[in-house]
């Protein structure tokens, strides 16, 4: 048994130099590569995830960009709608000027026609009157003359 662990003893003493050598390399690998890996990973994720951060801040003032030209939009139509109908009202109240002026003088113009027709009328009765006068002074004496 003494042999074994004597044996044993030697297989250790041989591998010790091969475990130190393994733990230098361990930490040599560590700092030189694993290390500035590490980093450019790290370095590598922080840029994703500050350019998604950077799109998504860009998409909300997009957003944000297009709802204020929405709200500009929805706004100068409804001004435009108001000033239309604000035109429309101005152009009823002119025509509704413009209709009752027509309407005064078409009145004005019948109330004249009227007049001036009665006159006609007038005169034509007057004329008539004369003229069957006239007639019938004329019948009576021509009756008479034979009368006569």
């Amino acid at each position: 048994m003494e042999a074994t662990l004597h044996a044993l003893g030697e297989i250790v003493l041989k591998g010790l130099p091969t475990f130190f050598l393994l733990i230098l390399l361990h930490f040599y690998l560590k700092r030189t590569f694993f290390a500035p890996l590490e980093k450019v990973l790290a370095e590598r994720y922080e840029a994703t995830t500050g350019a998604r951060k950077q799109a998504e801040s860009a998409m909300a003032r997009a957003e944000a960009k297009a709802k204020e030209y929405e709200e500009a939009i929805r706004n100068a139509r409804t001004e435009v709608y108001k000033d239309n109908d604000v035109m429309r009202k101005k152009w009823r109240e002119e025509q509704a000027v413009v209709l009752a002026n027509a309407r005064e003088r078409a009145d004005s113009l019948v109330k004249t026609a009227k007049a001036e027709l009665a006159g006609d009328v007038r005169a034509a009765r007057e004329s008539l009157q004369a003229e069957s006068e006239r007639i019938a002074d004329g019948i009576a004496a021509a009756i008479l003359r034979r009368s006569a």
